[in-house]
């Protein structure tokens, strides 16, 4: 018998949650090692050591990845975007291919707007050492819970809400509304990337705005086509592809 539709999106969550947890953990890990140890003090003060605050946001991460992740795959099934969670091999060969252009281009950050942004360049001071839980915070953070709360969710959320606002006496979202969503929902991501940006470069020049904006929003945009085209699974790999690439090229150089 088949599952109902909330059973189905539970089951969906519940499968992000091992995904969801690594990413939470890697990236607060990641984070930390960013702080002040004046900052580092007052967590440790409040929540008794570094590893308790990791793992509380870590927790924080999950709650995220599980309640966006059954929300978005409900409104992902209302307007038609939920696609079966398999691999086609036709469509993992073009989205392989695209994501390797595209993790190409994202590394030649370092050599364009590192030479253009002094800050950017000191980012980069490192960059061919390996670093397990920078990579580890990518490929889970970046690659599963970014698209789960970006694309499955407020993609399909903007989609949801343009269709039954302007045209609800279709079947589905007109194709229109799902454009107008990702580009909004690539925006917003864009958008979600500044007070980090801001945390690591310092004050928010309009030449590191646009390259917040070109490099987000402009790869935003593709895993949001991916997704609407193939499927939330495909646009995970697409984004994990473009972090595995483009550090591979960074440590390689």
């Amino acid at each position: 018998m088949r599952k109902s539709l909330v059973g189905r999106a539970a089951l969906f969550s519940l499968c992000l949650l091992p995904f969801s947890l690594a990413g939470g953990y890697f990236t607060a890990k990641m984070s930390v090692s960013t702080l002040d140890q004046a900052v580092i003090d007052q967590a440790v003060a409040q929540l008794g050591s570094v590893e308790a605050a990791t793992w509380i946001t870590a927790a924080q991460a999950v709650v995220y990845a599980l309640v966006l992740g059954f929300f978005g795959y409900m409104l992902a099934e209302k307007i038609g975007l939920m696609r079966p969670i398999r691999f086609d091999g036709r469509i993992v060969a073009w989205v392989v291919i695209a994501s390797l252009i595209g993790g190409v281009v994202l590394s030649l950050d370092q050599w364009t707007f590192g030479r253009w942004i002094p800050q950017v360049g000191a980012s980069y001071e490192g960059a061919g050492r390996f670093d397990a839980t920078v990579w580890l915070a990518s490929v889970f953070y970046g690659g599963v819970i970014e698209e789960v709360m970006m694309r499955l969710f407020f993609m399909s959320l903007i989609s949801f809400l343009g269709w039954k606002l302007f045209f609800r006496s279709r079947a589905y979202p007109p194709m229109g509304v799902f454009i107008a969503a990702n580009v909004i929902a690539a925006l917003l991501f864009a958008a979600a990337h500044l007070p980090a940006t801001q945390m690591q470069l310092g004050e928010l020049t309009p030449l590191i705005l646009l390259r917040c904006f070109l490099l987000n929003g402009a790869f935003g945009l593709l895993f949001g086509r991916i997704y609407r085209k193939y499927g939330i699974q495909y646009a995970m790999l697409s984004h994990v592809l473009f972090h595995v690439v483009s550090r591979t090229i960074w440590l390689l150089a």
